[in-house]
C-alpha cells in the first residue's frame, strides 16, 4: 500500500477528478444495472452542485486517486479511480470526511453497489431504510438506494 494523503480540492485537479469520477461512476452504475444513466462529471458537477460541498482529494503516492464531497451531515460523493481501488483510498476519504462532519451523517448507496455498502458498514454506518425515486441530476431514471446513517 502506498502513501495516502488528503487535501482540499484545487482547480488544477479538475481534469483528474473527471477521469476518476467517470470511470468509477460507470462501475457504480453497472453494478446497479443503470449504465444508460451515466453522465460525465463535466455535466453531473453542475446538475448536482458538486462545488456547493466541501471537496477533498486523496492522493496516492502523489497522484490524485479519489475525492469526496460532503456537508455537515451528508456524505454526497465519494469516488476512487478504479485502477487504484482496494488500496485504502476510499476508507481514507471516508474517515477524513467523517472527521469533519457532525452527527448524524447520512449517505445513499445505489442498490447493487456492494463494494460501497461494505465500506460504509465497516465505517459504522447502519442501514435505516430502502428508498426509491428519481436519480439526482438525471431524473429520467428511477433508482433504488439503501439509506445509511451514522450517529
Amino acid at each position: 500500500m502506498g502513501l495516502i494523503s488528503i487535501r482540499d480540492y484545487r482547480e488544477a485537479d479538475w481534469g483528474r477528478l473527471q477521469a476518476i469520477h467517470d470511470g468509477a461512476r460507470m462501475d457504480e452504475l453497472r453494478l446497479a444495472g443503470l449504465e444508460a444513466a451515466f453522465l460525465p462529471l463535466s455535466v453531473a458537477a453542475e446538475r448536482e452542485g458538486l462545488f456547493e460541498y466541501a471537496l477533498r482529494v486523496a492522493e496516492l503516492d502523489g497522484t490524485a486517486a479519489g475525492f469526496a464531497a460532503f456537508t455537515a451531515d451528508e456524505l454526497a460523493w465519494l469516488y476512487v479511480d478504479p485502477a487504484l481501488s482496494r488500496r485504502g483510498v476510499g476508507r481514507a476519504l471516508a474517515e477524513d470526511a467523517l472527521g469533519r462532519m457532525g452527527r448524524p451523517v447520512s449517505i445513499e448507496v445505489l442498490e447493487g453497489n456492494e463494494p460501497a455498502l461494505g465500506l460504509y458498514l465497516s465505517c459504522g454506518f447502519r442501514q435505516v431504510e430502502t428508498a426509491s425515486g428519481r436519480m439526482p441530476g438525471n431524473e429520467e431514471f428511477s433508482v433504488t438506494c439503501r439509506v445509511l446513517r451514522l450517529d
